[in-house]
């Protein structure tokens, strides 16, 4: 009679129950924090306060202050300069805050296919 070596036999099917639950909490965890990260918001304040912008997850535009004084007819380019700087900055906040809490949720395996990221 030859002896069974390795395979599944015995122990082997309550690690892979393990494993199929850890992997549904895992997915669970990721669509809180999906829905989680659907509410932040990144800011950005540039040219000493001069400029200030608020965008949503969506990387809309949802907040903007301008201070009047950086409103120079004879100088658009620095407010469109400015501008420009507030609304990167904001998004570049975003998505910083939106990837440290899905990685989080997913204990720094963010990219992983099979949980649809």
């Amino acid at each position: 009679m030859a002896k069974r070596r390795g395979g599944f036999h015995g122990g082997g099917a309550p690690n892979m129950n393990q494993l199929m639950q850890q992997a549904q909490k895992m997915q669970r965890d990721i669509e809180k924090a999906q829905e989680e990260a659907a509410e932040m918001t990144g800011e950005a304040i540039v040219g000493g306060g001069m400029v200030e912008v608020k965008v949503n997850s969506d990387h809309q535009i949802i907040e903007l202050k301008i201070d009047p004084m950086v409103i120079d007819p004879e100088d658009p380019e620095m407010l469109q300069d400015l501008f420009i700087a507030a609304v990167n900055e904001a998004n570049r906040v975003l998505d910083e805050k939106v990837e440290a809490h899905m990685s989080k949720a997913t204990g720094g395996a963010g990219g992983l296919g099979m949980f649809g990221l």
